[in-house]
């Protein structure tokens, strides 16, 4: 239960698209949209948990929040709805499983569309779109339930925290190496490169039963290698930095183990949406309180590994992907000559497309798929953040993913122009038909065909 439309429209409008490119993906998205309906009943205090995940009631569910964010605020209203231990497991005896609200589970469900929402929201200011995801997680399904326990909770609120008001410090340069107990996400996955119990993942002909099935195999170890994940809350620059160890974790399990050096690049769908969701992870952090911002953070994660496992855990040619992927995307004929005394020099690359990201975002901005321009306004972001890392530095370089070592701040710009390739490559696509994206996944069984059934949007 989700809508692109203005996703789409606040993405190109941060890009740099004029009114006319907006209006006209925001008429492109709202295509596909049904009226609002009305609900049964009325959403009150009361009945709020009694139907959840019921989406007759998504205009109940969006009156009640509209009314929570209009009188608590939007910082509020997400601790409270979403990752309070009560807004997720109901600590009365006799309660059953199915009857704990599990919001933050519902927030993460269909790929963290109900998340991205509440982030474009706190990211522009829109309250109101924070009502409409708070109000879309109420009526998503739990599916992360065995990958999201309540000992997440359980275990952040017992660590000891200095201050109770710890906010994300304001974003620079990547932040400085986390001390030697901090176990990296790089190095959970490593661990979970090696560990046998994921070699033989099962490929699913429909997409919706590609997350069910490996919650419901594999759920022990993933949450095994979740609570690996360290999160120190003393640490004022501890989000910061975990924040930046969930993109790069992202970003390769996107571009690099999609990329392979004699087939073309695995434009993997599901994958994508790691990349495109983790642009909002900053949104949350600078809200949340200590122990909410490890919770949070632990369960995107295990969410997000749930996806990489499901897709067949591909693996990394790091090395590989450095030495062979561009960092600029070339021009497009037709292009002026540059000036005779051009910098650097007139017969330089640079000297016709010296910004890679001027040229990428260029493509972007006018391409009838919204997921094409959140991606590289995601990775824009992470390359303005992060790209003066250097190769060799400490924290990525003693972590136990091999090749980790030679990971720097380009990643982001390659990981662009792989996505802007398969762009260019597939430039007569019919669009509407949504196969710009991979959807074959990794899998090693020889069925190497196209997952169905109605994709996700």
């Amino acid at each position: 239960f989700s809508s692109h439309s203005i996703h789409f429209a606040l993405a190109l409008w941060a890009l740099g698209a004029d009114n006319e490119i907006i209006q006209a993906a925001y008429d492109h998205e709202c295509a596909n949209l049904l009226p609002r309906f009305n609900s049964p009943e009325k959403i009150t205090a009361a009945n709020l948990n009694e139907h959840l995940g019921d989406d007759e009631y998504y205009g109940a569910y969006l009156d009640f929040f509209t009314e929570i964010v209009k009188k608590q605020g939007v910082t509020s209203a997400v601790e409270e709805y979403v990752l309070s231990e009560t807004a997720n497991f109901i600590s009365a005896s006799g309660k059953k499983e199915k009857e704990h609200p599990e919001m933050l589970n519902r927030l993460m469900d269909g790929i963290a569309h109900s998340m991205i929402e509440v982030g474009y929201g706190l990211e522009f200011n829109v309250p109101g779109l924070v009502a409409e995801g708070l109000a879309w997680a109420a009526v998503h399904l739990k599916s992360s339930s065995a990958v999201i326990p309540v000992s997440f909770w359980t275990a952040a609120n017992q660590a000891p925290v200095t201050s109770l008001t710890l906010r994300l410090p304001s974003l620079g340069e990547h932040t400085a190496a986390a001390p030697k107990t901090n176990v990296h996400a790089l190095t959970i996955l490593a661990r979970i490169l090696k560990d046998s119990r994921f070699d033989a993942i099962p490929l699913a002909e429909d997409y919706r039963i590609i997350y069910s099935n490996i919650t419901s195999k594999y759920s022990d170890a993933i949450t095994e290698y979740a609570k690996m994940w360290t999160f120190n809350q003393d640490d004022p620059e501890e989000a910061e930095r975990k924040i930046e160890e969930l993109v790069y974790a992202n970003t390769l399990i996107y571009a690099v183990a999609g990329w392979s050096k004699n087939e073309d690049f695995n434009n993997d769908f599901f994958h994508v949406h790691l990349v495109t969701s983790a642009l909002f992870l900053y949104q949350f952090i600078e809200i949340l309180k200590p122990a909410s911002q490890e919770v949070f953070l632990r369960s995107y994660f295990a969410v997000c590994l749930t996806w990489w496992i499901g897709r067949g855990r591909p693996g990394f040619d790091i090395a590989g992907f450095f030495a062979e992927v561009s960092s600029n995307p070339g021009s497009v004929a037709p292009f002026p000559a540059p000036h005779k005394d051009a910098l650097p020099q007139a017969d330089s690359p640079k000297a016709s497309n010296p910004n890679p990201w001027l040229q990428l975002v260029k493509e972007a901005l006018v391409v009838p798929d919204d997921h094409i321009p959140k991606a590289l306004r995601a990775l824009a972001h992470f390359a303005e953040v992060y790209g003066t890392r250097n190769a060799e530095e400490e924290d990525l370089k003693t972590t136990e993913l091999p090749g980790a070592e030679l990971i720097d701040g380009t990643l982001f710009v390659r990981a662009a122009v792989l996505t802007n390739e398969r762009l260019r490559k597939h430039k007569d696509v019919d669009m509407s038909k949504a196969r710009y994206w991979d959807r074959k996944g990794f899998y090693k069984s020889s069925l190497q065909h196209e997952v169905k059934r109605g994709m996700p949007q």
